[in-house]
């Protein structure tokens, strides 16, 4: 990019490229007035664009009085052009920390392209300024160094990601933005159309129907970096409008797409500064439930959680008895290095619990001093509590936190409490971890709707040895399915897709949809599956998420150029906003 970036500009070079071999050499620099500095007679000007800065020396004897004048009034975010010959710093004056720390240029030339008010934070990296503001001068935070560099690590992973997708013989299809409702997990984003008043269009939770239909046409192996909308309550690694690797390979089961994915990877990371050993791990959805209590498991530390139900069903401790007799399970963590928190400490932590669905928390404490602190052990007896203290591999100074329950609120419990933990204790998390987590169920139960959904999407083919289950044990259906898994997010998921009609019905039926429903919301798919479709599957990769955790940053917000709040708006353009009322009558809308 070097070789290009200067042609067709007003510039020779950037501002971060020049070094000693380029002394004595004439270039024109073009960048922002980044700090000023006067020092009796010559001036000094860090001139910063985005590919780094360059000292600039305006010295009255080599510019024109007036380019001198322009020089000694110059204010910060100034829009500058200067003229100049490089040269070598003196020894005493060479800066090891900036790329450009070797040179400077002696302006002969300065022009001011345009000025600049007083900026409402300072473009340095580090600063304190709260994101609402950032976000309202988005521009401004963008010309940060380090807003700089996640964008330009955006782009170099992007920009990987497609070619090594080409030279595997993908081609990229884009598909529509404007399409029909359909339920896959969360609110779509709707949107009336004005010629067919009353009928409204979704923005796409994903391309997941039209990238099966690609396959049906033939394509065979697609991808898009897609941008997708779900209208969901918003988090660090949520955007109401956010983007996706999205890809689709027909003539495939699931063992192909991942070690497609694999192979992928194993290309992209090192031009992005990650190592990483392959083939990854593939965890099993239940091994990664049971030990880890989520099913996008932080590998990088351990923490592990223990089934105890066994171990506590016949204890006097009633809480854990009577939920271990009533097909509950008890389960543990050990926080080592806890054990010496205060009884008050601990008690904090059951509002951790309780916001991920406890009825409260039992604890027990082992000192470095050998003492054992909890209200719990008098219930059990001296073998059960040996018992305890074998399986969780209790030393001094550590801290056990159990959950009782349903097995799915025990390990959400669990969970949340390892990452806190691991978060206050400060247990090291270096460097990248991945894995696979495989073989997710098909289906689940929604207690607040009374009927069953899909653990991935309804488009999921059932294992083979399931398929007699899908009507009368709809929980014992295993599916083709598997996460890529980064360091304790979900950076994508995939499955191998049902191509045959009549298993799309039978799935869709057991969702609770009508013949009627399914012919009027996916009817385009069963037509195209029932027309020669082949077997495909895919994934979906998460590349601001992917991004986030490449940078190590704590949101995605800080990779992405335009992002939206948590509350879903824009401070810098006021979106969303009120529209007219002429604008509501041409959609036949009114505002209740």
């Amino acid at each position: 990019m070097g070789d290009y970036i200067n042609e067709f500009c007003m510039h020779t070079a950037t501002c971060g490229q020049l070094g000693l071999e380029d002394v004595d050499g004439e270039v024109v620099l073009c960048g922002w007035a980044w700090h000023n500095r006067d020092h009796g007679g010559l001036i000094f000007v860090d001139l910063r664009d985005r590919d780094g800065y360059t000292q600039i020396v305006v010295d009255p004897d080599c510019v024109s009085a007036e380019d001198f004048a322009a020089a000694e009034h110059l204010g910060r975010e100034y829009v500058l052009r200067v003229t100049g010959k490089v040269r070598a710093r003196a020894e005493e004056a060479v800066n090891p920390n900036m790329a450009t720390g070797a040179i400077e240029v002696l302006a002969s030339k300065l022009e001011v392209l345009n000025t600049s008010v007083t900026p409402p934070f300072s473009i340095e990296d580090g600063i304190e300024t709260d994101e609402i503001t950032r976000m309202k001068w988005r521009y401004l935070d963008i010309r940060r160094p380090e807003m700089l560099a996640n964008l330009k690590l955006r782009h170099r992973a992007a920009h990987a990601l497609r070619n090594a997708l080409d030279k595997r013989g993908f081609f990229e299809v884009e598909t529509p933005i404007l399409a029909n409702s359909t339920p896959e997990g969360a609110r779509d984003y709707i949107v009336p159309s004005r010629p067919n008043p009353g009928k409204f269009y979704a923005l796409p939770q994903s391309p997941q129907q039209f990238k099966q239909m690609l396959m049906c046409a033939g394509i065979e192996r697609y991808y898009q970096i897609a941008r997708c909308f779900r209208d969901e309550d918003l988090r660090a690694d949520r955007q109401p409008e956010f983007t996706q690797l999205d890809i689709e390979m027909s003539f495939v089961e699931g063992d192909d797409v991942i070690d497609m994915m694999e192979d992928v990877m194993a290309e992209v990371l090192p031009q992005v500064g990650v190592a990483q050993e392959f083939p990854l791990q593939r965890m099993q959805w239940a091994e990664a439930m049971d030990k880890y209590g989520c099913d996008r498991p932080d590998v990088r530390f351990g923490m592990p959680l223990h089934n105890i139900t066994d171990l506590v069903k016949n204890t006097g401790f009633k809480v854990f008895a009577s939920v271990a007799q009533q097909d509950g399970v008890v389960k543990a963590i050990n926080a080592k290095g806890a054990g010496d928190w205060s009884r008050g400490e601990v008690e904090k932590l059951a509002s951790v619990a309780e916001e991920n669905g406890a009825k409260g928390m039992a604890w027990v404490a082992f000192t470095t001093d050998g003492q054992e602190k909890s209200p719990i052990k008098k219930f059990f007896t001296d073998e059960e509590w040996a018992a305890l203290k074998a399986e969780m591999e209790v030393e001094p100074g550590d801290l056990l936190l159990f959950a009782a329950d349903k097995s799915e609120v025990a390990n959400a419990v669990l969970s949340a409490l390892r990452l806190h933990m691991a978060e206050a204790l400060d247990v090291p998390r270096e460097g990248h971890a991945l894995l696979w987590v495989v073989n997710f169920p098909m289906f689940k139960y929604d207690e607040e709707e009374k009927k069953y959904s899909a653990e991935h999407h309804p488009f999921t083919q059932v294992l083979r040895e399931d398929l007699d289950k899908i009507e009368d044990a709809p929980l014992e259906c295993g599916s083709y399915s598997y996460d890529l898994v980064m360091d304790g997010y979900e950076l994508g998921g995939g499955t191998i897709r049902i191509h045959n009609a009549d298993e799309q019905r039978r799935v869709l039926r057991r969702l609770g949809l009508t013949d009627a429903e399914i012919d009027e919301k996916f009817g385009h798919l069963i037509h195209a599956l029932e027309l020669g479709a082949p077997p495909h599957g895919g994934i979906a990769l998460g590349l601001d998420r992917f991004i986030m955790l490449l940078a190590e940053k704590p949101s995605i917000r800080d990779v992405i150029a335009f992002p939206k709040t948590s509350s879903a708006s824009d401070p810098m353009t006021g979106a969303p906003s009120e529209v007219t009322a002429r604008q509501l009558k041409e959609v036949d809308l009114r505002l209740l």
